[in-house]
């Protein structure tokens, strides 16, 4: 899963649809994307970056389970 992601949507006090509404694209897509299951596009990163004021490769990162640093 990509924590940095979902602690970024639930700083922003965002659901998973408000996010997924936001960037235009289908619930189900952007669940796949927070959960590491699929990547998105360049386009997707960029407007997750603005929203959150993140930069993506931070976004990106996925942690082994268990491992949180």
């Amino acid at each position: 899963m990509r924590d940095n992601l979902q602690a970024a949507r639930y700083g922003k006090g965002m659901t998973q649809q408000q996010v997924a509404d936001y960037l235009g694209i289908s619930l189900n897509y952007y669940q796949r994307i927070e959960y590491g299951t699929r990547t998105g596009d360049f386009q997707l990163w960029d407007d997750l970056e603005d929203l959150f004021s993140m930069h993506q490769r931070i976004l990106r990162q996925t942690f082994p389970e268990g491992n949180q640093s």
